[in-house]
This record gives structure tokens, sequence and C-alpha cells, in this order.
């Protein structure tokens, strides 16, 4: 048997619907050695039953890891897949974010020594996210401007996400104005740097917790490489009930002591470095 090379961690939380979407479309990606590694931080038996579902119809393996309910603790999560997972190569994404067929082959083509790879996501609008069917991924019309049109998308220069290809897309990638940070919804990097970083330090809660490795790894001297018109996901809606103000404050008071510091390894992450 192959070993697996890639490991696509993906965080969800109580959304059976969009994760079951996003698990299709990883089984429609032209690239075919890797594994999914679900970080799910304590989402009822329904998630579970339909995870377990699906593991039967997929071409590629499924672990679970799951823990129980007790707040918002992606980044403790994360760190037990990162843990589980078996590749070499880690791929980070959400389970909101419906991946194009490319998506995997574009991690894999751009991947680097000394280097993470940072991508987006194209945001849909809650009709859209809802009318998108296990068929459209599998066809892909959902990735299809004038399909997404005809459902009521709007022009955007943001559409360019979708629709850059070759010389374009290269020039969008160094052109855009947005800094290549570890994005929680589209990263990835070798498993040996983030494991070097002690994964994700586990005091950071909504806000930031991403960036925040993204940041210990640049300390590393870790480079990043911009693929946000190149790694297309699709982002779908949801409603956000989880952002507390004082999460924000506590991220960025603990992102501006690992840039003062230029900390490259958090006491609080896969291995516990600190007391707490």
């Amino acid at each position: 048997m192959n070993t697996i090379d890639i490991s696509v961690i993906i965080s969800t939380y109580n959304s059976p619907d969009w994760l079951e979407k996003v698990l299709w479309s990883f089984n429609v990606q032209t690239f075919k050695n890797f594994e999914v590694v679900i970080a799910d931080d304590g989402s009822s038996e329904a998630t579970k039953s339909r995870i377990g579902a699906i593991t039967e119809q997929v071409n590629y393996p499924i672990q679970h890891v799951w823990h129980e309910d007790n707040g918002f603790q992606k980044t403790i999560i994360l760190n037990k897949a990162i843990t589980a997972s078996k590749g070499s190569y880690l791929v980070f994404t959400d389970g909101d974010c419906i991946a194009r067929n490319d998506f995997l082959q574009v991690h894999v083509d751009r991947r680097e020594d000394g280097y993470f790879l940072s991508g987006g996501y194209f945001k849909l609008p809650m009709n859209i996210s809802l009318e998108i069917s296990k068929e459209d991924i599998e066809s892909q019309d959902c990735f299809n401007i004038n399909w997404l049109k005809n459902l009521g998308l709007k022009s955007s220069f943001k559409n360019n996400k979708i629709t850059a290809t070759g010389i374009k897309e290269k020039l969008l990638n160094a052109l855009t104005p947005t800094t290549a940070t570890w994005n929680g919804h589209n990263s990835s990097g070798y498993k040996s740097d983030i494991v070097e970083a002690n994964g994700f330090d586990e005091r950071m809660q909504y806000g930031g917790e991403d960036r925040e490795l993204g940041e210990r790894l640049f300390n590393m001297g870790i480079k990043a490489k911009q693929i946000r018109y190149s790694a297309i996901c699709l982002h779908l809606d949801h409603a956000r009930g989880y952002v507390k103000p004082e999460m924000i404050e506590k991220n960025l008071a603990i992102r501006k002591t690992t840039k003062q510091n230029k900390l490259t390894k958090t006491p609080y992450g896969i291995e516990k470095l600190a007391t707490r």
C-alpha cells in the first residue's frame, strides 16, 4: 500500500450539511494520494453519523478526531488532528469550504522546502450555499461563473478568484495587496515545520488563531507563497454566533508577544512546555 502523501485537516463544528458537501468535493480531486482528518470541536451525534455514512461512499480514507464540546477549542482539536495525521505534508481547510477539483494538486505542485502556502476563499451568499448539490460538485458546475450568476451572484472583481487562469492567475497572485498569511481555511505546510513550531497555541480562541501559527513559522525563517487565485474553494455562508470582543483582544495580545519576542514555538501547543 502507498504511503499517504497529504493529510487534509478539516475543522468542523455542528455543520453536517456543509461538511458533507466539503467531503464530496474531496472525492473528485485530481490528486488522489491523501487522507482527510476531520478536526471536530465537539459536534453532536448528527455529525458523527453523517461522517460514518459518507466514509463508506468516498474513495479516500477519513479519520474523525473528536473531543467533547467545551466551548471554542478549535486549536486543541487541530493539534490532535496534526498528531493523528499520516501525511508528511498538511493541507488545512474548514468544513464550510468546497474545494475545486484541482485544489490539492495546486497545493502539491506549489509546495517547497522552506515555505508554506497561503490561499483564500470565495464567499457565497446563503441562497447559493443551500442550492449546491452533490451533483453540482461532481460536475464542478458550482465553480462555473455563469452557473453562479444564474443563481444571482453579482459581478465583482473578486470573481477573478474563480475565473483567472494562466498568466492572469500568476499576475493576480503576485499583485494582490493581501499579505500571504496562514489562513485556516486554505493553507498548507510540511508537517515537520508545523510540529517544530509546536502546532497551534491552545490558549487562543476565535479570531486570528491560525495566523499566529504562521507568524511563528515566519520567525523560524519559513516564507509564504501566495496561491489566492490558484487553490480555489467556495465558502458556504453561516451565522457567526461565537465571536466575542474579549476573545479577539486575548488573541491579539498573544500575537503581539509572538511578534515582539520572535517566538518560534508556543509552550501551549502539541507538547505542553509550560505550566498552565
